[in-house]
């Protein structure tokens, strides 16, 4: 019997698991196999969902991570892919609050265990948030920590941003918790395709989940607009912004501009893309402790000062 090979790809939010994935699926493509995507969103719609061509076959996983609350529909989505198509790999692409192995145990079913190989965790990390990481929470901390020790590879990515000795003693400290992981600084998450199906997989005893208290306070807030809005006022509403919103993506649409833009927001950086079709203008903001209410009330604010 043919075997599917699994791919997980973690790291925290904003850290180019997208990126990674597109790249990994070009060459995919141009190495003629037939792959499949499982993407895991924390919000009730998907944006990375349209950055992924339509040849590829495609589930998706809304409102939670794989490792919390939604196992079950993880392994019906799974066993569809492997049913309706003749794969030779799938990428899972885990929300940026999944602990890896747990989403790791949410795969291992006995239904198709036999059809799968599991081939190891790629976890991406930010390496400007790692080096800053002691500003952040003591839950967010444990995180980005169980995710580098339980990798197999380890993307240091974004390493144009820090200077050559930073990034050194970076990869010491990451090396100090996992010494058994492939650890290679990119950009961009360049990575060859056969640099990953060679990786060298850890074996996994176990891990211990976080407990209930523990856990992070990771919510999606989402914003459908109405219309345009000025980009200024966008970018003033960016700056006023607390520390604890991590990660935004979404579609939207500014007054100077016949069509929307691809937006992106991560470690406070915000990168625009001209879209030349229209899109459905959804935002999705990721964070702790993020007030719903207060944030949609701006957002339309900007909208109504725009029509002004």
């Amino acid at each position: 019997m043919k075997t599917t090979e699994v791919y997980i790809l973690g790291g925290f939010l904003g850290s180019g698991k997208t990126t990674l994935l597109r790249n990994i699926l070009k060459q995919e493509s141009e190495a003629g196999r037939k792959v499949a995507v499982l993407l895991n969103e924390l919000g009730s719609i998907s944006v990375d969902s349209g950055l992924i061509g339509d040849e590829v076959p495609l589930k998706e996983l809304f409102d939670g991570c794989i490792c919390c609350t939604i196992q079950d529909k993880l392994e019906v989505q799974l066993h569809e892919l492997l049913t309706e198509n003749d794969l030779d790999a799938v990428y899972i692409e885990t929300t940026g609050a999944a602990h890896p192995v747990e989403v790791l145990d949410g795969i291992m079913s006995p239904l198709f265990a036999k059809r799968l190989e599991y081939k190891g965790i790629i976890t991406v990390v930010d390496l400007m948030r790692w080096r800053d990481r002691e500003g952040l929470s003591p839950q967010l901390r444990k995180l980005l920590a169980e995710q580098i020790h339980h990798a197999d590879f380890i993307l240091l990515n974004k390493a144009d941003l820090v200077s050559e000795m930073e990034a050194a003693q970076l990869i010491y400290s990451i090396q100090a918790l996992n010494k058994d992981a492939v650890c290679l600084l990119t950009e961009y998450a360049a990575i060859s395709l056969t640099s990953l199906q060679h990786m060298q997989r850890k074996r996994h005893n176990g891990h211990k989940k976080l407990d209930v208290q523990d856990h992070l306070h990771l919510s999606a807030v989402v914003h459908t607009f109405e219309g345009s809005v000025k980009q200024t006022d966008f970018e003033d509403w960016l700056r006023s912004l607390p520390e604890t919103v991590y990660r935004m993506k979404g579609y939207i649409s500014f007054t100077h501009s016949q069509y929307p833009h691809l937006f992106q927001y991560s470690y406070g950086m915000p990168i625009y893309m001209n879209e030349m079709i229209k899109m459905p203008l959804n935002i999705v903001i990721i964070g702790e402790r993020l007030d719903k209410d207060i944030m949609i009330g701006q957002l339309e604010a900007l909208e109504v000062k725009a029509n002004q």
